[in-house]
């Protein structure tokens, strides 16, 4: 079998339970060969020898039974950063990247701003930001151990050192201090939500997706205690649900922010809210 056979054989294989059947198979035979996928179209005609055949036959398989990808290889994209990812932590999305952009835009380059990331997982939105706002300085909080740990060998294999790792849950061990700007990607699925049967989100913590019964707890806490924990002037900034954006800005209101605002993913949904807290305005 060769290059091009496999990839075809491959998508038509994972066809009727991925979105990207193509692309996967492409990852599969990559992490096989050990090439870059250019190599792929470059040698389509190149033979796999029966030991590379093997190896991408159980990797198949594993696909074939709903194993995302991303757990696979053990490792995903984000922000254009190699990132190790495992059954401990989300898998980053490329949604999530409005939330970069979004606290990107509040940050001005050069300006050595104090950032809280709550609920780090795998560490992608902190090591992005790390990336982009070297002179930032960021606090980055998750509550399971063994995310942690992952993003703590991320910023290590990446070499930022910008960023320190905190163990429990949001705003806890914080101590006190203020940020410029806190932002997170919290759980936000109802209980009841259809999306958690379906495609990888089965392989996924449960606990960073589910939030209570309308999928809105975790985002009333943050936005409740955030006050505590910004500077005057400093921006919360919350990814949500695409069904979420009226509560989200209405919660956000309802704790004195200002300059409340929802953006728009690719999709056109509500995907990030946004409110800044001036305590002469707040209340």
């Amino acid at each position: 079998m060769n290059i091009e056979q496999a990839l075809g054989q491959l998508a038509a294989d994972f066809s009727t339970h991925s979105d990207s059947p193509r692309l996967d198979a492409e990852l599969l035979l990559c992490r096989v060969l050990d090439r870059p996928r250019s190599y792929l179209y470059t040698w389509p005609e190149r033979e796999l020898n029966s030991e590379q055949q093997a190896q991408l036959e159980s990797l198949a398989e594993r696909r074939r039974r709903g194993e995302p990808i991303a757990h696979i290889l053990g490792e995903r994209e984000f922000w254009s950063l190699p990132l190790k990812i495992s059954s401990a932590t989300l898998i980053p999305r490329p949604e999530t990247e409005l939330l970069v952009e979004t606290a990107l835009a509040h940050i001005q380059p050069g300006h050595p701003a104090t950032i809280a990331d709550l609920g780090t997982g795998s560490g992608a939105i902190a090591l992005a930001l790390a990336s982009e706002r070297p002179l930032s300085r960021i606090v980055a909080v998750e509550q399971s151990p063994e995310a942690l740990a992952i993003a703590q060998a991320n910023a290590r294999q990446l070499g930022l050192d910008n960023i320190v790792f905190r163990h429990g849950s949001w705003f806890a061990p914080l101590n006190g201090q203020r940020f410029d700007l806190i932002l997170s990607n919290p759980p936000y699925l109802r209980e009841d939500d259809p999306h958690l049967q379906q495609g990888d989100v089965r392989h996924e913590p449960r606990t960073a997706l589910v939030s209570g019964a309308d999928g809105l707890d975790d985002l009333r806490t943050i936005i409740r205690q955030a006050p505590a924990h910004l500077l005057p002037g400093g921006w919360l900034i919350l990814e949500h649900g695409y069904d979420q954006g009226a509560a989200v800005a209405a919660l956000l209101q309802a704790a004195g922010f200002s300059e409340v605002a929802e953006l728009k993913d690719l999709q056109g949904h509500d995907r990030v809210g946004i409110g800044r807290w001036m305590p002469e305005v707040g209340v």
